[in-house]
């Protein structure tokens, strides 16, 4: 009897493991509503709740919009970007080019071609891309800047434009797959040594 009344009178466990479990089934189902082919525009909120098991007032708790789901939802698709360690431009440039058009959910080969017409369409929906891909250029471009103020790189290097040389061939390779012949174990590595040639410092 006093092992039930003392699992009884025990405290209740914190809410917000719950909530965690809430949250992540309203990711990934909204990954799987774009994984199916459903487009930004059509996805509803009631659509993903009723995928989620969840009320639309779940979402609304954790959400404001649709828009900040969506946004959430890419983000988790791409996962974190990596952290330059700050030691070297090369090896710092080489880790945040290898991270381009790489994700670490295998839905994004489904999503992520879907998602370029949308973009290209609606402005709300290059906001919402342009949002995702900002604090990923941030890294980069102060990899930059850094190797500008510590004289590896050229002073009058075009930073912006350096950004575009770098994440362009990498990204054409993974969402298009424009060689197939090309190795992606080493293309970044081979992106920036090539570039590098022309932005270092003489």
């Amino acid at each position: 009897m006093s092992d039930m009344t003392s699992t009884a009178d025990a405290p209740r466990s914190p809410g917000r493991p719950r909530s965690v479990r809430a949250d992540e089934a309203i990711i990934e189902a909204t990954l799987d509503l774009l994984a199916q082919g459903n487009t930004i525009e059509s996805i509803s909120i009631e659509a993903i709740a009723a995928r989620a098991g969840v009320g639309k007032a779940t979402i609304y708790r954790r959400w404001p919009g649709k828009d900040a789901l969506l946004r959430d939802a890419l983000r988790t698709l791409k996962g974190n970007p990596p952290e330059p360690a700050g030691r070297s431009v090369r090896d710092d440039l080489i880790l945040l080019v290898g991270a381009v058009g790489h994700h670490i959910d295998p839905r994004a080969e489904r999503i992520m071609p879907c998602l370029v017409p949308e973009v290209n369409r609606s402005p709300e929906q290059y906001q919402l891309y342009q949002n995702i891909i900002e604090p990923r250029r941030t890294l980069m471009r102060e990899v930059l800047r850094r190797g500008v103020r510590t004289g590896e790189l050229r002073a009058d290097l075009d930073v912006e434009v350096t950004m575009a040389m770098l994440t362009g061939p990498m990204l054409v390779q993974r969402v298009m797959r424009w060689h197939p012949h090309l190795d992606e174990a080493t293309l970044a590595e081979q992106i920036v040594d090539g570039l590098l040639d022309g932005i270092r410092a003489r």
